[in-house]
C-alpha cells in the first residue's frame, strides 16, 4: 500500500516540477542580451570584451556567440555597464572576481601560473637537447665504420 501511494505521489508531482524547470526558461530575456547599443564606439568596446569571455553555460563558446540565456544576460550586463562609463578592463576584473580565472579567453600572468607556461618550454628545449644528442651519437657511430658497414677504414 506504501508503495502505491508514493508512487501516485510521485506521477502527481511530476508535472510541478516540470512546470517549475519550464518557468526558469519562460523569463524574457535581459534588456540588451540581443539588441545593441545606440552607440557604435560603445558596442564595439562590449562586442570586444563579449568575445573574450566565455560562456558558463556552453564552456566552449563566447558569450557572444553563445544563445544560452545566461551568456544572454552576461551581454546585457557588459552592455549596461559600458553605457554607463564602464571601462572594459573593470569589467572583466569584476568577471574574474565574480567567476574565477575560467571565464576569460585572455591568459593572466599570476604567479601561480607561470608552471603552466614554463613546463611546455622546458620540455621543448629538452626534446631538442635530446634530440641533438642522438644526431651526434649517430654521426660518430657512422663516421667509425668503413663504406661496407664493417669497422675501421683498413679492413
Amino acid at each position: 500500500m506504501r508503495a502505491l501511494l508514493l508512487l501516485l505521489a510521485a506521477l502527481l508531482a511530476q508535472p510541478v516540477l516540470a512546470q517549475s524547470a519550464l518557468a526558469q526558461s519562460a523569463l524574457p530575456p535581459a534588456p540588451y542580451a540581443y539588441r545593441q547599443l545606440d552607440d557604435p564606439a560603445q558596442e564595439r568596446q562590449a562586442h570586444d570584451l563579449m568575445v573574450t569571455i566565455r560562456c558558463l553555460t556552453c564552456q566552449s563558446q563566447s558569450i557572444a556567440d553563445s544563445d544560452a540565456s545566461m551568456a544572454g544576460d552576461l551581454r546585457s550586463e557588459i552592455r549596461e555597464r559600458i553605457a554607463r562609463g564602464e571601462k572594459p578592463e573593470h569589467i572583466r576584473r569584476w568577471l574574474i572576481e565574480r567567476y574565477g580565472d575560467w571565464i576569460s579567453y585572455e591568459p593572466t600572468s599570476d604567479p601561480i601560473l607561470w608552471p603552466l607556461w614554463g613546463v611546455p618550454l622546458l620540455m621543448l628545449i629538452g626534446g631538442a637537447a635530446l634530440a641533438a644528442t642522438r644526431i651526434r651519437r649517430r654521426g660518430r657511430r657512422n663516421g667509425r665504420r668503413g663504406r661496407n658497414g664493417k669497422e675501421g677504414a683498413g679492413q
